[in-house]
């Protein structure tokens, strides 16, 4: 995001950073496209969905997309987009938003699910955070969450990454954490480049660490009342890098 180059520079990190300063990127043997698509926070329908094309024509596996707003006027072209994407095999991981909110109900475009009814992108992966609070604070109080939407959570409060000028500062949002997912989903596609996207998605998801019937407080106003953490997504799981490997590893030799 731009023209600050702070939120992307963390997220870049997340995925890919250098031992350095206590920052160690999740998959570090890979490549990034740095393209900048949104400034100031307010994304353009137009420039997302001429970035993802961009991204799927010029070589990119996955495409971590930290970002979102309430209203998508020209949804269209972004949909045309994310399914263009979609048939070339190409990953998508979407943070779900700060607004404490649940996006089954509450939008935070992009979506996955297209405006023309035709369904919902197969290769896209929607991305909650969770707190190092633990317990009852294992959702970060500002996540989106949705049993219908969201996917899967991922560690996104207070992460540590690189910041512009060879700085390092701790970020919170979902944004940090949907590239704690898209590093994993690279790492295993580094490990196991035979997996399809639809596969990988497959073993992050299948191998996230469940924790369905915690006891946590969702976020949000009214919600003193712990609620079970696995009715905030479809997984009820927290991402894990070492059991993504695990799984990938399965399914590779059932389909080398």
């Amino acid at each position: 995001a731009g023209p600050e180059p702070l939120h992307g520079t963390h997220v870049a990190g997340i995925i890919a950073a250098l031992d350095s300063a206590g920052v160690r990127g999740i998959a570090r043997n890979v490549r990034i496209m740095a393209l900048r698509a949104v400034p100031d926070g307010d994304e353009r329908d137009k420039d997302i969905a001429n970035a993802i094309r961009y991204a799927v024509d010029n070589g990119a596996n996955v495409i971590n997309m930290s970002f979102g707003k309430a209203y998508s006027p020209y949804k269209h072209y972004v949909d045309d987009a994310v399914k263009y994407a979609d048939s070339k095999g190409v990953l998508m991981v979407h943070a779900a938003g700060n607004e404490s909110a649940n996006v089954d109900s509450t939008a935070s475009f992009p979506t996955p699910v297209y405006l023309d009814g035709s369904g919902r992108a197969r290769n896209w992966i929607e991305v909650g955070a969770t707190s190092w609070h633990g317990k009852d604070s294992l959702v970060a109080t500002f996540s989106n969450w949705g049993k219908g939407v969201v996917d899967i959570f991922a560690p996104g409060d207070d992460i540590k990454s690189t910041a512009p000028g060879g700085a390092y500062k701790k970020e919170s949002g979902t944004s940090m954490a949907a590239p704690v997912v898209a590093g994993v989903a690279a790492l295993v596609m580094s490990y196991y480049p035979g997996l399809s996207a639809a596969d990988v998605k497959r073993v992050v998801l299948e191998s996230a660490y469940k924790l369905g019937d915690t006891k946590v407080i969702r976020p949000g106003e009214g919600s003193d009342s712990p609620v079970a953490f696995g009715e905030l997504s479809a997984t009820g799981g927290v991402v894990n890098a070492y059991n993504a490997l695990k799984r990938a590893e399965e399914l590779s030799r059932v389909r080398p």
